[in-house]
């Protein structure tokens, strides 16, 4: 029995889906670019209690102020395309006799639609608890003149060249002005599922299935997967790093960039057959080769130390890919 683990946005479908909900209201994309950048520069700290992928904990606020519902995840999460290919490689991992799990950061609500779409089983997903109609009652007079002064702080900074302004304001914003009232206690319930909460999720589903991350598969793509992707190699399992940032790239076995995740079927099956041994001659090989337009561009990262081009192959295909989700890191 072989077992695979896939982040959801990216590996499985192209948007991110906290973007989308942020964009339903005026300039909430550009909210949400910064407080993305937030996100990574206190991951990047590493800040104590703190993970990425909290974002999504952290643009909880802004949503309620605006009056986000579940409804509108729901539709979000009806509308969302996937990935080139993956439908057809997730039907060729059951047909393989694969159990295939999903450990994703985003909210609960829309990773089941996707999940369903694709066929992978409820019990098998990890995703964030969001329990927004509760998160709506908390919402007082105060709060919101608060909530509104801050959006328009936030809209005169802008990612990398402001990044101490930002630094300075959003840390005087949640973790002094907002825990101080009844929101900003609420919120506190919402655990996004990133960094070492996904190898945890990991760990439950090892546990369960009694199998040690050296037999296990996972594909990443972000800064929220980079321990998932480090704590699967470091175990001599196989990370794979799709469409990835210089967070996730570091920390990977291998990589591939393109713009079909089912490009990776032939690696899958070299590891069914003799594990990363067989996995290192087939991607060494395709790495001679080389890509082709914008499909097929392996690498074996493992104990490689210059990356910088492959990052920048990586960047062009994940922006194809994922559009504007494609610059959040």
């Amino acid at each position: 029995m072989n077992f695979i683990c896939f982040d959801l946005e990216g590996p499985l479908s192209p948007q991110d889906n906290a973007y989308e909900l942020m964009k339903l209201f005026p300039n909430g994309d550009k909210i949400f670019e910064v407080i993305s950048r937030y996100d990574d520069l206190l991951t990047l700290e590493e800040r104590e209690d703190y993970e990425p992928g909290d974002t999504l904990a952290l643009i909880v606020p802004f949503l309620v102020l605006h009056n986000i519902s579940e409804a509108n995840i729901t539709t979000l999460a009806t509308e969302a395309s996937l990935t080139g290919g993956a439908d057809k490689l997730i039907s060729w991992l059951e047909y393989s006799g694969w159990k295939i799990f999903c450990i994703t950061t985003t909210y609960e609500q829309y990773a089941i639609h996707i999940t369903q779409k694709l066929g992978i089983y409820a019990h098998n997903v990890a995703s964030t608890s969001f329990p927004l109609g509760k998160l709506h009652q908390t919402l007082c007079k105060e709060d919101f003149a608060l909530l509104r002064q801050t959006e328009q702080d936030i809209l005169t900074m802008h990612p990398v060249n402001d990044d101490d302004k930002i630094k300075q304001s959003l840390d005087d914003f949640f973790w002094k002005k907002l825990p101080a009232t009844a929101l900003g206690t609420a919120i506190r319930e919402v655990k996004p599922v990133g960094g070492r909460r996904k190898v945890a999720a990991l760990n439950r589903f090892a546990s369960k299935y009694d199998q040690p991350l050296s037999k296990w598969v996972v594909v990443g793509d972000s800064i929220t997967d980079f321990r998932i992707l480090q704590a699967v190699d470091k175990a001599g399992g196989l990370a794979i790093a799709f469409n990835a940032n210089e967070y996730a790239l570091p920390y990977s076995t291998m990589s591939l960039a393109s713009t079909y995740i089912s490009d990776i079927t032939e690696v899958l099956e070299a590891w069914q057959k003799g594990q990363r041994t067989e996995v290192e001659k087939i991607v060494m090989a395709k790495e001679k080769i080389g890509g082709r337009d914008d499909r097929g561009y392996f690498h074996w990262l493992s104990g490689k130390k210059d990356i910088d081009e492959i990052i920048e192959i990586h960047k062009r295909i994940r922006r194809l890919v994922r559009e504007e989700a494609g610059k959040l890191g």
